[in-house]
């Protein structure tokens, strides 16, 4: 396991240019922000509004990555898809890229699906993309995608792909199941992230590989900080402190939110562009959110 992705990754968020286009130049330099802080780069994640881009999208986006000076291994992009095509396109760019791995939503259009017929999903996936390389990570957001990925569906992915199933993400924001999670696979290559850096502590002490979090888009040195200091006596205050920042967030619409922060920090109006369904932040939130930020004293250092 020497070699798998660990730490703290953050889901990146999309840029958009004034005509709507993925903003590639902001992109990049936004990656190179967060990779200066040792952050991995979960691209095309929740966060990144990759359900809202096309597929050329997609894979023009992994491709003006991959040619910059940034490490294959930082990526973990997102290839979930509700068609098993498009997730294997995705899938198997990243994987013959060099990618540490993929993180994988559960086709997610249909309800009530049994862990028979995403079990069949994930198989084909593997596969067809059939690459020995290939890592792939769960990636557990229920109360988004509305299917559950289940401790039994792990475990026959598992017993049938031990090489190719690396790992979870999970979204759930739910400590039991997170807990539960840390606690099956024990002793297994199974790395499990929380979703939120929230669980970041109590999930390092459980055994917890790092966590992907939205809020690394902007706060990556502090989460870094726990990360790299959890086992000391600042450990508490450290999350305490992380806590702060992401209570404020979680009281807007996330994507709007680390958006207007960026805009604000970088003097780049821009960056507040989100695609629809979402809308960005009106002005009295905007405002609401930085004052919050304020009055816990977050900032945001060299962010370009």
């Amino acid at each position: 396991m020497g070699n798998r992705i660990r730490g703290v990754l953050a889901p990146v968020i999309t840029p958009f240019n004034q005509k709507g286009e993925v903003d590639i130049r902001r992109l990049v330099t936004h990656c190179h922000w967060l990779r200066k802080y040792g952050v991995g780069l979960a691209i095309l994640g929740t966060n990144s509004e990759a359900n809202s881009l096309s597929l050329a999208e997609r894979l023009n986006l992994m491709e003006a990555l991959f040619e910059t000076d940034i490490e294959r291994k930082a990526f973990m992009p997102g290839t979930g898809a509700c068609d098993l095509p498009t997730a294997v396109a995705l899938t198997r760019a990243a994987t013959c890229a060099g990618c540490a791995g993929v993180l994988t939503l559960p086709p997610f259009y249909y309800k009530g699906v049994s862990d028979e017929g995403l079990y069949a999903f994930y198989s084909e996936l593997i596969e067809q993309v059939g690459e020995e390389s290939l890592r792939v990570y769960l990636y557990h957001i229920p109360q988004v995608a509305q299917v559950n990925i289940s401790i039994g569906l792990i475990e026959r992915l598992l017993k049938a792909y031990p090489q190719q199933i690396a790992g979870i993400k999970d979204s759930s924001g739910d400590w039991h199941y997170t807990q539960t999670l840390l606690n099956s696979f024990k002793g297994e290559q199974f790395d499990v992230f929380p979703g939120s850096e929230r669980f970041l502590l109590a999930g390092l002490r459980e055994g917890a590989a790092g966590c992907i979090s939205a809020t690394a888009n902007i706060n990556p040195a502090a989460i870094i900080e726990l990360y790299t200091h959890w086992q000391t006596k600042s450990a508490e205050r450290l999350q305490v402190k992380l806590n702060e920042v992401r209570d404020i967030f979680e009281q807007f619409p996330m994507i709007p939110a680390l958006k207007t922060t960026i805009a604000h920090w970088s003097q780049d109006s821009q960056w507040r562009a989100v695609r629809p369904p979402f809308l960005p932040l009106q002005a009295k939130d905007r405002q609401s959110l930085l004052n919050y930020l304020s009055k816990v004293g977050f900032n945001i250092q060299d962010v370009s």
